[in-house]
């Protein structure tokens, strides 16, 4: 297991979708990297933001992803806030429409981790492997 600042563990059948990467034939402006997603079992996909992802797998059945840069801000209006706290890539890797807060629907997640003890739902059990 990866050591990352916050790490995700997505519920059962679920799985880590990553856009092929794109290298366009026009000078355009770049919209950061190809995106990333948590694919679940009805095949809904819930984005998330690829330039903060430090490790992902899926193995086991649930998608398990670790972010650089965000921390866990707890839960408002029932939902599982995130904030972006520091870049991880260098500015002219980023979008310009990069949010600075990613939310999740409580339902969506099994556990969240921060530097390796599990701080939702509340506990405080060490990382699972």
């Amino acid at each position: 297991m990866t050591e990352c600042p916050l790490l995700i563990e997505f519920v059962p059948e679920t799985q880590v979708y990553r856009e092929p990467d794109f290298v366009p034939k026009l000078p355009i402006v770049q919209n950061g990297p190809p995106g990333t997603f948590v694919v679940f079992a009805d095949r809904r996909k819930v984005p998330l933001p690829t330039d903060q992802i430090v490790f992902a797998e899926d193995t086991g059945g649930r998608a398990r992803v670790g972010f650089g840069g965000m921390s866990f801000g707890g839960v408002e209006r029932g939902q599982l806030v995130f904030h972006r706290v520091r870049e991880i890539w260098p500015e002219d890797r980023l979008s310009p429409e990069r949010g600075r807060r990613m939310t999740l629907e409580p339902h969506m997640v099994s556990v969240v981790f921060v530097d390796g003890r599990e701080v939702w739902p509340l506990g405080s059990s060490p990382l699972k492997s």
